[in-house]
């Protein structure tokens, strides 16, 4: 397959990085890939990507470049997170042979989703858009199943959150940032991530970030990566001292 016709198109699928706000599901970007084949994007910028799950889908960032190298292996789905310049995002990707179907829509979730959250506005088909003022945990909790799935993407979704639920999404997040050394706080209508830990702790931050959180809201990545020191090259003499 040609480089020239796989290559993504900047405007689509690579302008996710022009905003700082912390993803949550559900998902920026979904992706189509076939078993055995290649398909390059074209982003913005990009410092780093990991798969989670390198069985269904490999990622590699070209040297020198902001090209983004995907690799079908097998069929299935998986998430594929991107981190530039202290913002990320998460892509959806299923592998699917040619011409397979796309995933069943289940409507049976958004009728949930509009009985838990009175006031609820969708509009599905080309022109998709979800608004809803989230209230409760009842409401929260009927909208995760659906905002797990490809039925909304996040640039389609206006989510407000009552304070106490916002409260409540925090402290889920303190476990699992503790215990990479992290913390995080609102500051105004903010979320901002702080404290020392490793390039592997920061990533599993992210993860958690967007693994227990809805919507989104601007974030404030502060955290010092600590990386370690590279190895002493044995060949080269230590100087002498007097």
């Amino acid at each position: 397959m040609s480089r020239s016709a796989v290559l993504a198109p900047l405007a689509a699928l690579g302008l996710w990085l022009v905003s700082s706000e912390a993803r949550a599901w559900p998902v920026d970007v979904a992706v189509r890939l076939e078993p055995d084949k290649e398909r390059f994007h074209k982003l913005s910028a990009v410092d780093w990507v990991e798969v989670e799950d390198p069985a269904v889908v490999t990622a590699e960032v070209l040297t020198g470049s902001s090209e983004l190298l995907l690799t079908g292996l097998k069929p299935g789905r998986t998430l594929l997170l991107l981190y530039a310049e202290g913002k990320f995002a998460v892509w959806a990707l299923t592998v699917a042979p040619t011409g397979a179907s796309e995933p069943a829509r289940k409507p049976e979730l958004l009728a949930v989703a509009r009985k838990a959250c009175p006031g609820l506005k969708a509009t599905e088909g080309a022109e998709r858009s979800l608004t809803v003022e989230v209230k409760d945990t009842r409401c929260r909790d009927a909208l995760r199943p659906l905002l797990e799935t490809e039925a909304f993407l996040a640039r389609e979704l206006d989510l407000t959150f009552a304070l106490p639920l916002m409260q409540e999404q925090l402290a889920a997040l303190t476990a699992p940032l503790k215990a990479q050394g992290l913390r995080a706080s609102y500051h105004g209508a903010g979320l901002r991530l702080e404290g020392g830990t490793t390039p592997e702790g920061h990533r599993k931050a992210l993860w958690a970030l967007f693994r227990q959180s809805l919507g989104r809201v601007p974030l404030e990545d502060r955290v010092e990566v600590q990386r370690p020191a590279p190895p002493e090259d044995a060949g080269t003499p230590k100087p002498l001292t007097p």
